[in-house]
């Protein structure tokens, strides 16, 4: 009887690595993250400093990307508004999900008149439109980037409100958590130990999307006046600063938002590669 020959199987590669657009927004993250990090040593100038008689001045070999309308290097300040924007990022998602993730876990595993009325409380939240209740919330706490953070941390908890729960009304049932109720756990226990940490990767994906939403959030904010104020090197700033120019020396505003837009378009590389890669039904695939 003749011998079947088989070949061994490839190991299978995970799911975002199929993704060469997920790699390369995760480059780009890392990337920005050290230049971020780094800013003091690699910026060419200080990003604050003056020089009148080389204001307006265009890309050159002594100001990569130019001058901006009081003589600031551009480049350096778009180095050190990196810092900003992954700070507002980190600062907002953290703030959003921790307070979203705390609200469903309670309505969700609760149930009865307390799911209800955090369900109608978020229906709230939702019925603004997020920008627009953002501008509301920074103006009457007054233009700053920490009450621009916290005013789109406010707007944004309630997606994560609705997306534990939704988790936790499925989890509660499960056989594990019916033994770990039978054996006589807590209904924290519960919740902290078998339900959260089955809810981590839809948060995971909803986060990284958020991160760029935040960003880009923050920066409207702070180009209508409601956010970051200057002379603080922020992208939104200078696009602000710039828009008066933009007929003339459209580097001003031209490079601060091509910074916002690849920031956001990696992170939400990012957040596909990661549903692909936590989604249980493409796991086995490739």
């Amino acid at each position: 009887m003749a011998e079947t020959l088989t070949t061994p199987a490839r190991p299978r590669r995970p799911a975002w690595r199929r993704s060469p657009l997920t790699v390369a927004g995760l480059v780009l993250i890392i990337v920005l993250a050290l230049i971020a990090v780094s800013a003091p040593v690699i910026a060419p100038a200080d990003p604050l400093k003056q020089v009148l008689s080389t204001r307006l001045e265009p890309p050159s070999a002594a100001h990569w990307l130019g001058t901006d309308q009081l003589g600031r290097d551009v480049l350096s300040r778009m180095i050190y508004g990196a810092r900003i924007s992954l700070l507002i990022g980190i600062v907002v998602v953290g703030l959003a999900a921790s307070v979203g993730t705390f609200v469903g876990l309670i309505a969700g595993y609760a149930g009865g008149w307390l799911d209800e009325g955090l369900m109608r409380l978020t229906d709230v939240f939702f019925a603004f439109p997020a920008l627009i209740l953002a501008m509301a919330i920074s103006g009457a706490l007054g233009p700053s980037l920490t009450n621009a953070m916290i005013a789109i941390a406010v707007v944004s908890w309630p997606v994560y409100a609705r997306l534990v729960r939704a988790q936790v009304l499925s989890l509660r049932e499960r056989e594990y958590v019916e033994a770990a109720r039978s054996l006589g756990a807590s209904a924290e226990r519960i919740v902290w130990q078998h339900i959260l940490p089955n809810t981590l990767a839809p948060l995971l994906v909803q986060a990284s999307f958020d991160m760029g939403g935040a960003i880009l959030s923050a920066a409207g904010l702070s180009f209508i006046g409601f956010g970051t104020q200057p002379p603080t090197a922020e992208w939104g700033v200078m696009i602000s600063e710039g828009r008066n120019y933009i007929a003339t020396q459209s580097w001003l505003s031209l490079f601060p938002g091509l910074a916002i837009l690849f920031t956001v378009a990696a992170f939400n590389l990012i957040g596909d590669g990661l549903r692909d890669a936590l989604d249980p039904r493409l796991r086995g695939t490739g």
